[in-house]
C-alpha cells in the first residue's frame, strides 16, 4: 500500500512541477494546437495552446515508477508493468507523431485514419504478443486467452490468435474513446483519473486474494496485480498534477500523444486484471462519447440526417448552449456514477462467490 501512495505522490509532483516548464518549451517552439474550423466557435480563442502535454504526465508515470523500485525498492520490476508501460508509451508515440504532423502542417488533422490505425493495431499487436508468451513460474501470463468481466469466464476461450485480436480491438478502442473525449479542457483527464482510480483499488484487491495465497472460488489467478495498481496509481498522480494546468481555462492540451497514451494504458489494465468487460461500465463515458459519434456516422450515412447537432458528444452540449465548465464537471460526475458502478459489481461478484 505505502509503494502506491508513493508512485502517487512522486508522480503527482513530478507532473504539477514540470508541466508549466513544458508550457515554456512548447511555447518557445511554437507547438500550438490547431483547431478545426467546423468545431465550435468558441474554440477559436484556444488555437495556439501548446499541445502535447501527454508527454508530461507521461514521463511523470515511468519517473514515478521507476523511483519507486530502483530507489524505493520494496518489491521487484513485473514483467506486468514494464509491458504495460511499453504500451502507454508506444500508444502516446503514435499519439506524439499526429501531434507533431498537426502543428507541422498547421492544420487540425495530423495521421490519416489508414496510418494512425495501423501504429496504433502495431503497438496493441506488440502487447498481446508480450501479455501471452510471458508465462512465470506458476504457468500465469501476463493476460488470458479468455473473455473476462470481473475474473477469466472458464468457458470463454478465445485461443491465442482470437485473444491477439481481441487485445487489439480493445486496446485500439480505448485509445479511440479517450481521444474522442478529449474535447474540452480536463474533460478527458478527470475521468481517466477515476477509471485508473478503479483499477488502483481492483489491483489492490486481487493483491489480497490471489490465488496461491488465498484457496478457495473467490480467488484471483491473475499475475502481479499490486505492481499493475502501483502503475496505475503513479499514472493518476501524474494526471492529477496535469489537471492543475489542463483545467478550464486550459494552459496546455494533452493531444493526441496524452490521450492515445491513457487509454491505451487503461485498456492494458483491464486486460492484465482480467477485468476487459467491466471496462465497458469502468470506462462509461468513453463509451457514451464514442457511441454518440457512432450513431452519428451511421445516421447521416443511411438517411442524411444528424442525430445531435455535432459529435463528439460534448459538442452537442456546447452548441445547445450549455457554458463548458458545466459540460466538464456534469460529464465528470457520469463518469464517477460509472466507476463507482463497476467498482461496486466487481466487489458483489467477490462476496456472491463467498456463498457458492
Amino acid at each position: 500500500m505505502r509503494s502506491v501512495l508513493a508512485a502517487a505522490f512522486v508522480a503527482f509532483v513530478a507532473s504539477i512541477f514540470g508541466t508549466p516548464i513544458a508550457i515554456g518549451h512548447l511555447h518557445r517552439l511554437k507547438f500550438g494546437q490547431e483547431i478545426r474550423e467546423e468545431g465550435p466557435k468558441r474554440h477559436w480563442s484556444k488555437r495556439g495552446t501548446p499541445t502535447m502535454g501527454g508527454i508530461v504526465f507521461i514521463l511523470a508515470t515511468v519517473l514515478a515508477y521507476v523511483v519507486i523500485h530502483v530507489v524505493v525498492g520494496g518489491h521487484r520490476v513485473s514483467p506486468t508493468a514494464v509491458t504495460l508501460l511499453g504500451l502507454f508509451v508506444g500508444m502516446g508515440l503514435v499519439g506524439f507523431v499526429d501531434d507533431f504532423i498537426k502543428i507541422r502542417r498547421k492544420r487540425s488533422l495530423g495521421l490519416n485514419k489508414r496510418g494512425k490505425l495501423i501504429g496504433q493495431a502495431v503497438v496493441a499487436a506488440g502487447f498481446a504478443f508480450l501479455a501471452l508468451n510471458l508465462p512465470d513460474e506458476n504457468g500465469y501470463t501476463i493476460a488470458s486467452e479468455k473473455l473476462s468481466f470481473t475474473r477469466d469466464v472458464s468457458w470463454a476461450h478465445l485461443t491465442q490468435v482470437g485473444a491477439a485480436l481481441f487485445f487489439a480491438f480493445v486496446v485500439i478502442a480505448a485509445a479511440n474513446g479517450v481521444n474522442l473525449t478529449d474535447g474540452l479542457d480536463g474533460l478527458a483527464t478527470g475521468p481517466s483519473i477515476m477509471v485508473l482510480s478503479g483499477y488502483i483499488l481492483i489491483g489492490l484487491w486481487q493483491y489480497r486474494h490471489i490465488c496461491g495465497e488465498v484457496a478457495g472460488p473467490n480467488c484471483y489467478t491473475v499475475r502481479d496485480p499490486l505492481d499493475a495498481a502501483v502503475l496505475a496509481a503513479a499514472a493518476a498522480g501524474a494526471l492529477a498534477g496535469f489537471l492543475w494546468w489542463n483545467a478550464p481555462p486550459a494552459r496546455l492540451f494533452m493531444g493526441d500523444t496524452g490521450a492515445l497514451g491513457i487509454g491505451g494504458l487503461i485498456a492494458g489494465l483491464a486486460l492484465t486484471t482480467r477485468t476487459t468487460l467491466l471496462l465497458l461500465i469502468l470506462g462509461g463515458l468513453f463509451v457514451i462519447v464514442t457511441m454518440s459519434v457512432v450513431i452519428q456516422i451511421i445516421s447521416f450515412r443511411s438517411t442524411g440526417r444528424r442525430v445531435f447537432r455535432m459529435a463528439p458528444l460534448q459538442h452537442h452540449f456546447e452548441l445547445v448552449g450549455w457554458q463548458e465548465t458545466t459540460i466538464v464537471v456534469r460529464f465528470w460526475i457520469i463518469s464517477g456514477v460509472f466507476v463507482a458502478a463497476g467498482l461496486s459489481i466487481f466487489v458483489a461478484d467477490y462476496l456472491d462467490t463467498l456463498t457458492l
